[in-house]
């Protein structure tokens, strides 16, 4: 029997890979996503801690160091700051990420467009194959009459 050999085989490959590439792509914008959202949670919990140790500083019963109240209300605004920088990057990254997911549906679609054309190319194949061999079957059957009303 004949074997199914594919005539668009390489552009199914190259599709896989551009899938593959897009798929890369996206797991390294999440890799950055999830590297910002800690950098976040990161910046939120300084920011708690120098409130508390401000809170701390101002509480009444003790001596008020000014220059270390304003140090500590700076680092707070600092990592105030840090963190709205950091949510900044992280709504330029989710439109990133929204057209890298977009980018991979469409590589998967036209992968899948080629993979369904090979699936129907395969089953026309076998389909052909099959009237083939009943062909020969028959002109086997055929023959064989044929040399029988001979011998008779």
């Amino acid at each position: 029997m004949a074997k199914f050999r594919f005539e668009l085989e390489a552009v199914l490959k190259q599709r896989l890979a551009v899938e593959r590439q897009k798929q890369l792509a996206l797991g390294e914008l999440e890799r950055i996503r999830l590297g910002l959202e800690e950098r976040l949670r990161n910046y939120h919990g300084s920011i708690l801690a120098e409130k508390q140790d401000l809170r701390t500083a101002l509480s009444p019963g003790g001596s008020i160091d000014a220059g270390g109240v304003r140090m500590q209300a700076n680092m707070s605004l600092h990592f105030v700051s840090k963190a709205q920088q950091t949510v900044y990057h992280l709504a330029v990254l989710h439109r990133k990420l929204d057209a890298a997911r977009r980018e991979l549906l469409a590589a998967a679609t036209s992968r899948k467009a080629v993979e369904k054309l090979k699936e129907r190319r395969y089953e026309a194949w076998l389909a052909a194959e099959s009237r083939k061999e009943a062909g020969a079957i028959d002109e086997i059957s055929v023959m064989g009459f044929a040399a029988r009303q001979e011998q008779v």
